[in-house]
């Protein structure tokens, strides 16, 4: 018999522990043995297929995941986390056994529905020996728990992607509402009703989105811009904080 492991029992982890776990054998790892919900020594006798990374991404992330690697000996590595691009890559090279990078969407409050809602998009080196058989298992193990997957062609466009089209783009978006929120402070109008002429434009385009003008905090959009260090993404931060000085003194006014 074999059976995953899911490291890191957070956001992420833990919902995906649940979601295999109403299917095939797992074990949930975390530093935090509180957070750790089954008893070690259970499915101890069988072998390890996948081993599912879901801890945060810093300095210390492949050291980190070798040692799992090591403990565990999984045929083949998941990392679902937020990673820096090439992680993937630099991790393949020192390793024989597949790697696949399976990035990560959804709300956390919300993520065992929507890792149920969304494709699982994947990736992995396909010169790497059993990479086919390999990707058949993780297309097979997510069918059976309900999520659908899209296979594209190598982690790092993936790694991109989950950066430039979907947290940093998110930033952006909220960006250019916080701008026009100090716009429309500076003028004295109102910025719902602003934003209201774009409505229709909207409707029929699909080009025009009003988002809430807020302050970006969390632990996705700010964060991840560290993991690219672009100078063009990097004024996403830049604005976010002038918004916040903005707001700050308005306020005192």
């Amino acid at each position: 018999m074999k059976k995953d492991v899911v490291a890191g029992l957070g956001e992420i982890g833990l919902p995906i522990y649940k979601i295999i776990s109403r299917n095939f054998p797992v074990y949930g790892y975390d530093i935090d043995k509180k957070l750790t919900p089954n008893n070690p020594k259970k499915f101890e006798n069988y072998s390890v297929r996948f081993i599912h990374i879901c801890i945060p991404y810093n300095k210390l992330f492949l050291p980190n995941v070798l040692k799992l690697n090591k403990r565990f000996l999984p045929e083949s590595i998941v990392i679902h986390s937020t990673i820096k691009p090439k992680t993937t890559q630099n991790l393949q090279k020192k390793l024989s056994i597949p790697i696949i990078y399976s990035a990560t969407r959804g709300v956390h409050k919300r993520m065992a529905s929507d890792l149920k809602r969304y494709t699982k998009f994947f990736a992995l080196d396909n010169k790497i020996k059993n990479s086919t058989l390999i990707s058949k298992n993780y297309v097979n193990l997510l069918k059976k728990c309900g999520i659908k997957t899209k296979k594209i062609s190598n982690p790092t466009t993936l790694e991109l992607s989950k950066i430039i089209c979907d947290t940093s783009y998110y930033g952006w978006l909220i960006n250019y509402a916080q701008i026009s929120q100090i716009i429309a402070l500076k003028h004295k109008v109102d910025y719902d009703e602003m934003w209201s002429f774009s409505n229709e434009i909207h409707k029929f385009l699909g080009n025009r989105p009003k988002m809430f003008p807020g302050y970006i905090g969390g632990h996705c959009v700010i964060p991840n811009l560290e993991l690219m260090n672009d100078s063009s993404l990097n004024q996403i931060n830049k604005i976010n904080e002038c918004f916040k000085n903005q707001k700050e003194t308005s306020g005192k006014k």
